[in-house]
């Protein structure tokens, strides 16, 4: 239901649902996902929002009113490192969050966002780390071997939740791709007053955004609406020639054809905006229905370990599917980490691992 309603706001070609079942399930498909103030947004710029229930209008309003407030106060958080960047001049590059929802949404508001991620050439890291915990974060979470951030919270008042501040010095795992990060910062601009703040170029925004709906394997719409918006926004301007190109060089080919084969399969519109041409992979021959069990566990293990260019990537993907670190792993299998070691949590998760196989081939029956 929810991509149905998303490709009605962006194909001129097809009108509002007018069915109050439609967005009564609608709400049913978003209610855990971070939708609501794009829809919302997206809605009120079209001029279409009004055409749908009321009680669809005030739930919409009432989520973009908390993302609102909220990214107010996350963009005043990052004002104030960015003042602190300046003062020692730490080149920075905020990535998605509040800038991107003004650049590529038109408002602060448009795009709900719950953390800061800023990326930092790897030599100013330890000054940039000192900076963040001077602001109060100084809540550090274990680093993840191999990963390419860190990550810094500090509570809030009033709130259940820490704000987190994550440090990138790259956007991909070095050890699964070639890619290249000075050429991101080459072309990246000055934002407004500041000297050592800069924003991504259109280009590589779009990049980035692709590898990050790749790395969440698509999991969320609002993965999909980020694609959507920038091919939009960017209108003719995406070379996709060049993307191409620069992921053979970067080797990651098979995940942006991946994703971008996937979001225009969803929504085919967008081919008349910016064909993808011979860049999109074919589409195979679905041995099962669309959305079945199995056919949920055979894309899953697709993205899981086919999603590298060579051999040596799969093979490290692979190494950490089978003995992931130990905050990987309470993630997954959501356990008290003080019960038990990491042998009793692996063992739990390769059973929950199993369990799952053996559901999808019984959907198959």
């Amino acid at each position: 239901m929810i991509h149905q309603l998303i490709a009605s706001l962006y194909n001129p070609k097809v009108t509002m649902p007018s069915d109050e079942r439609f967005y009564t399930e609608v709400l049913k498909d978003i209610n855990n996902d971070s939708v609501f103030s794009q829809l919302y947004f997206l809605m009120k710029q079209r001029d279409v929002l009004e055409q749908t229930p009321l009680f669809f209008q005030k739930k919409l309003k009432m989520h973009y009113q908390t993302a609102l407030y909220q990214n107010i106060f996350i963009k005043k958080q990052m004002e104030l490192l960015f003042d602190l960047f300046e003062e020692a001049r730490i080149e920075t590059i905020p990535l998605k969050g509040v800038y991107f929802a003004e650049e590529y949404f038109g408002h602060i508001g448009a795009r709900a966002t719950t953390d800061i991620d800023l990326l930092i050439r790897k030599k100013d890291i330890q000054q940039a780390v000192h900076a963040v915990k001077k602001l109060g974060f100084d809540l550090e979470e274990e680093p993840i071997p191999s990963h390419f951030h860190v990550s810094f919270s500090k509570m809030i008042p009033g709130s259940p939740y820490p704000l987190t501040v994550e440090i990138h010095w790259d956007i991909l795992r070095e050890t699964t791709a070639d890619l290249q990060i000075e050429e991101f910062w080459k072309e990246a601009r000055p934002v407004r007053a500041y000297r050592k703040v800069k924003a991504l170029s259109g280009y590589h925004t779009f990049y980035m955004i692709c590898l990050h709906g790749w790395r969440h394997n698509l999991d969320s719409p609002k993965y999909y609406l980020d694609i959507i918006q920038m091919i939009n926004v960017l209108e003719g301007k995406l070379p996709y020639e060049r993307l191409f190109q620069d992921a053979k060089r970067h080797q990651t080919v098979k995940r942006m054809g991946r994703t971008l084969s996937l979001v225009y399969e969803k929504y085919p519109m967008l081919t008349d905006i910016a064909p993808l041409g011979a860049y999109i992979a074919p589409k195979k021959k679905q041995g099962q229905k669309k959305g079945s069990r199995f056919a949920s566990y055979a894309q899953f293990i697709g993205y899981q370990f086919f999603s590298y260019d060579t051999i040596r990537h799969s093979s490290v993907e692979l190494k950490l599917w089978l003995l992931p670190t130990r905050r990987d792993l309470l993630s997954q299998v959501n356990q008290d980490p003080k019960r038990f070691s990491y042998l009793s949590l692996l063992s739990r998760l390769y059973k929950k691992r199993c369990l799952n196989a053996v559901k999808a081939l019984i959907s198959i029956f």
